[in-house]
């Protein structure tokens, strides 16, 4: 016999499989975004896991350059997308004629980022992005707030946080503090407060934009500032109201809350978070984090801002822009660890046991009628004993299960079990089969 060498099945270190107890939650989130997206008038659109390099480097700053997945392909320097949102820049800037404005997307897909992998923070992973591009108005940045909220919802999680802060705020103060020059280096370190203790931040602020522990110490005073949202826009206005920039920036943030609040978000959901920078260097304005009460260590699960000059690296009309992005298996990883996924192996719900092979025809004909109602349903494809049958239906998560022999085909009739409860109906009617199943199933 000839000795085969054969290949260690494994994954590349960030990168993971995913079996259908993961895969089914996982498409189901995608489809409570895609209708949250909907319901708001995004429109979908697609574009390639490739771009030229160009397109990519230098947008997200330093560390996003770093972690870019990079090749030459003959004379092309190629690059995989790290993020959505600068893909769409470019999409918009190359299709905008065509597209009108504003132009409202959302765009479901994997990126690829090198960088350290940790809990729920692998190096492929999907976005769900919703933005709004080509228009200035605070009412875009009001309606990714409230999109943000009914996409939790959907996702039936109702203890979050949107913490919310803007850009024209920190800029004005870093103006304030002689550290206008140092801006995205300030920002990008400033990014890291949540993750590194406030020294490790200061040493940092220092190393890389060459701040003096006196303006460290006075930008963390007023970042760490906590109090109710009116608190902390009162403590804004009396400190730093006279900067136009910080000025601006309060009054959207402002507008932002109260219109919140008008449009039925209960109090606490939106919190004014004045140490929420985003690390990437594009963003401009009202910028957003998700956390989830009951583990904010994982990050934030939905994160996002305003961007009012990406789109203009790629053209010469002003493209400005508002969205966020769901990491979508950062929460899944959440959800794991919070034990809130239903461990199910099948879509389906409903198993039809194969007792006799001769009456496959019959079993496949009843698959097909409640199919047909929009309900699920898998045939055993061996005529096997009964016992390994319930066990394959029980291992896998149906709900129901159809079972039928000579006798019952005879009489025209089926037994119906509640798999979960282990009770059986017995001699149900063909055509009362569907309504029991739907009383099931509800």
């Amino acid at each position: 016999m000839t000795d085969i060498n054969l290949i260690e099945p494994r994954t590349l270190k960030g990168f993971r499989d995913y079996p259908p107890e993961l895969m089914i939650p996982r498409e189901w989130m995608q489809e409570q975004a895609r209708r949250v997206y909907r319901g708001y008038g995004f429109a979908p659109i697609d574009t390639p896991a490739l771009e030229y390099a160009e397109i990519l480097l230098g947008k997200g700053g330093e560390e996003s350059d770093k972690q870019i997945y990079r090749f030459m392909h003959h004379d092309h320097d190629i690059a995989l997308r790290f993020d959505l949102t600068i893909p769409f820049a470019r999409f918009a800037a190359q299709h905008i004629s065509t597209l009108g404005t504003p132009f409202k997307r959302y765009h479901l897909g994997p990126v690829w980022r090198g960088e350290n992998t940790s809990k729920g923070r692998y190096r492929e992973f999907w976005q769900c992005d919703f933005d709004t591009i080509g228009t200035t108005s605070n009412a875009a940045d009001i309606e990714v707030a409230l999109v943000i909220h009914d996409l939790m919802r959907a996702l039936k999680l109702e203890r979050f946080v949107i913490h919310v802060n803007n850009r024209l705020v920190l800029n004005g103060l870093l103006e304030d503090l002689g550290l206008a020059g140092q801006t995205a280096a300030v920002l990008r370190c400033l990014d890291k407060l949540t993750k590194v203790s406030r020294e490790d931040v200061q040493k940092e602020m220092a190393a890389r934009a060459g701040v003096t522990s006196e303006q460290s110490n006075r930008l963390l005073d007023l970042v760490q500032t906590t109090g109710s949202n009116a608190e902390i826009l009162d403590r804004l206005k009396r400190e730093f109201g006279a900067n136009a920039k910080a000025g601006e920036g309060v009054r959207r943030l402002e507008e932002l809350l109260a219109a919140t609040a008008k449009a039925g978000i209960p109090d606490g959901v939106i919190s004014l978070d004045l140490s929420i920078a985003r690390g990437l260097d594009y963003y401009t304005g009202t910028v957003y984090e998700t956390f989830l009460s009951d583990l904010p260590r994982i990050g934030s699960v939905c994160s996002g801002g305003r961007y009012d000059n990406l789109a203009g690296l790629y053209t010469k009309q002003h493209l400005p822009g508002v969205g966020a992005s769901l990491g979508l298996d950062r929460l899944l990883a959440a959800l794991e660890e919070l034990k809130l996924l239903q461990k199910i192996g099948t879509p389906a719900p409903v198993f039809i046991v194969q007792f006799s092979a001769d009456r496959i025809g019959e079993y496949q004909g009843m698959a097909r009628r409640l199919r047909e109602q929009g309900i699920g349903v898998e045939v055993f494809p061996d005529a096997k004993k009964i016992g390994p049958q319930f066990q394959y239906a029980e291992k896998r998560g149906f709900k129901v299960a159809l079972i039928a022999g000579p006798d019952d085909f005879a009489k025209g009739t089926w037994n119906i079990k509640d798999l979960a409860k282990r009770e059986e109906k017995k001699a149900v009617a063909d055509a009362d089969v569907l309504s029991v199943v739907r009383g099931l199933l509800a």
